[in-house]
């Protein structure tokens, strides 16, 4: 009997050190990625842009290391088989990477998910949890007109996947954009 007892305790104690590490979780938005010094694109309304930048964007949030975050942005295939996807780019903006200026590293996360991702279309807006590493990559986007070499500046590995309605503090793209029907909201 006193088996059975301590087994519940030990399984009653688990569960609620599950419950404390979730609540650890920071949810972070795409400013907190960058110095507040690059505040100032998107006060006006523009995507950050790497060249723009005087360091490219590779200032990264080395306070951020190693902490469990969530961060919801938009996803880019780059290791795909059909529609499960082994690793993707997180990015803040629909169209990133492909047609439409690349975003600085300090606002691209390398995501390697925990499990293959199932994913209907390129740049569907997810959320993505797990421990964030500042490290420079560079990964190669294969994209309708060729191949694209990207460097990201933050990964995250064995990342728990969802997907997402909207995805908070992001740009909205020019009307004039290619990708701005990715902007419209789904009724």
């Amino acid at each position: 009997m006193n088996h059975v007892r301590s087994s519940l305790a030990l399984a009653a104690a688990l569960s609620l050190s599950a419950v404390g590490a979730s609540a650890e979780t920071m949810h972070i938005l795409w400013k907190d990625l960058r110095p507040a010094s690059q505040a100032v694109a998107e006060d006006a309304g523009l995507p950050m842009i790497a060249a723009k930048l005087p360091d490219h964007g590779e200032t990264l949030s080395v306070g951020l290391q190693d902490k469990t975050i969530q961060l919801a942005g938009y996803a880019l295939p780059v290791d795909r088989d059909g529609d499960l996807v082994y690793q993707f780019l997180l990015v803040p903006w629909t169209g990133a990477c492909s047609h439409m200026p690349t975003p600085p590293p300090n606002q691209i996360v390398l995501v390697t998910p925990a499990h293959p991702y199932k994913m209907s279309q390129a740049y569907q807006s997810v959320a993505v949890t797990g421990a964030l590493k500042p490290d420079m990559e560079k990964s190669q986007l294969f994209i309708l007109d060729g191949v694209s070499v990207i460097q990201s500046g933050y990964s995250v590995r064995k990342a728990e996947v969802v997907g997402v309605d909207s995805v908070p503090d992001t740009i909205t793209l020019p009307v004039n954009s290619p990708w701005s029907f990715l902007n419209k909201k789904k009724n």
